[in-house]
């Protein structure tokens, strides 16, 4: 039967997660470009919540949730929405809202990836490229994984997208990073973010927002919600303090652009484990989110010197994988105060999580490679030098996100 009060909190989730992308991830990539760039991180964000929407009513959702498929996909009974009425529910909550919702995952996934490739793509190929990495990349894995695909029966834990949506983009921004090339002048030019207080703001979107993400992926307005918010908080917040604490032992001084990054990766981290542990395996997860993503992000800038414009792989994808691998430990109920809500063996849940992990690192990488190469042959990945020179505001829009 229909559960009101389940169906209410289904919606307000559904709102909060949209509300991450457009206004929350916009603005915090947005402050993060230089200023000749803003524009167009906020018009691919606005564009990528069109088109994926289209694509998602159409055959995604199908694809996705349809069990009539063969492990791999889904089937296509669910094409335009077939069957999915009024009346019909999902669990205690109309298909349609879980539909939404879904969606809403659907389109801050590839809008993760934008920061991997930021400043230096051409709007076509990135309507043409996130279009083509839905359907084959995020639609498959979100199958296996919660559409009752090979990953779900094999017993992987991924309550909120650890897998889905944080290895699948930080995997896919490393790989596009390094198909385009480093931006011109990098690692030499610094290329500060032009608006701290743009990025700070979007930030703040996306912690609240981060509470239908994780807390809505209950499906229920019940205890697991409840438990699944309580630890993303904590996770966030021991994450933006660990990783403040990180650059003011290692620059001398704790910066703004520190904290948020920190925070966004202690959510991150957090989300494939909400579901099953408690408070204090969050903080322990927190931390560890804070310090191992700070590492990361300073080893592929400084000594790698690959351009992943916005840190999308060593926050989102190095977050992934360490909490996907962190839930096989603290869901666990034999760790005393960090303890989870399960009874599960800590060995054998670990090799599936891991598992999970190469599955989804892998496919991502080669069918991601493959779509940027056929993207570049159709319409050409990259802007020219000038126009890169320029800004894309100009070149790829004809506006400016500022008239001063």
């Amino acid at each position: 039967m229909l559960d009101g009060a389940n169906t209410a909190w289904m919606m307000t989730s559904t709102a909060l997660v949209l509300f991450m992308t457009i206004p929350g991830l916009s603005l915090f990539y947005g402050g993060l470009v230089r200023g000749k760039n803003v524009l167009s991180v906020l018009m691919q964000c606005f564009a990528l919540t069109c088109l994926i929407s289209i694509l998602w009513v159409l055959v995604g959702y199908s694809l996705a949730f349809d069990d009539q498929g063969y492990g791999f996909i889904g089937g296509l009974s669910k094409v335009l929405m077939q069957g999915v009425g009024e009346d019909v529910l999902w669990g205690g909550i109309p298909e349609s809202a879980f539909a939404l919702f879904q969606m809403t995952f659907a389109i801050i996934t590839p809008a993760l990836i934008i920061g991997g490739f930021a400043e230096r793509m051409r709007f076509s190929a990135v309507l043409i490229f996130s279009a083509l990495w839905l359907l084959l990349v995020y639609v498959p894995i979100c199958h296996w994984v919660w559409g009752g695909g090979w990953l779900g029966q094999l017993g992987l834990m991924d309550f909120a997208g650890g897998t889905v949506v944080h290895i699948t983009a930080g995997t896919a921004a490393i790989v596009a990073a390094l198909v385009l090339g480093n931006r011109r002048g990098f690692p030499e030019q610094a290329m500060m973010p032009h608006n701290m207080t743009l990025t700070i703001a979007g930030a703040g979107m996306l912690w609240v927002g981060w509470f239908g993400f994780n807390g809505g992926s209950a499906l229920a307005a019940n205890g697991d919600a409840a438990m699944a918010m309580f630890v993303t908080h904590t996770s966030a917040a021991a994450g933006a303090f660990t990783w403040m604490m990180c650059e003011w032992i290692r620059f001398g001084k704790p910066s703004a652009l520190g904290a948020v990054t920190g925070m966004v990766a202690g959510l991150g981290t957090i989300t494939p484990a909400s579901g099953f542990v408690g408070p204090g395996g969050a903080l322990v997860i927190g931390i560890s989110a804070g310090t191992v993503c700070f590492l990361a992000t300073n080893f592929l800038k400084r000594t790698m010197r690959i351009d992943d414009s916005l840190d999308v792989f060593p926050v989102h994808g190095v977050g992934g994988i360490l909490g996907t691998l962190l839930t096989a430990v603290f869901a666990s109920n034999a760790l005393g105060l960090l303890s989870g809500q399960l009874d599960i063996a800590i060995g054998s849940q670990l090799g599936i999580q891991a598992i999970g992990v190469a599955a989804t690192l892998g496919y991502t990488a080669v069918v991601t490679f493959v779509l940027l190469k056929l993207v570049d042959a159709l319409v050409g990945n990259r802007v020219a030098e000038e126009e890169e020179v320029e800004g894309l505001d100009i070149t790829q829009h004809n506006e400016r996100g500022y008239d001063l």
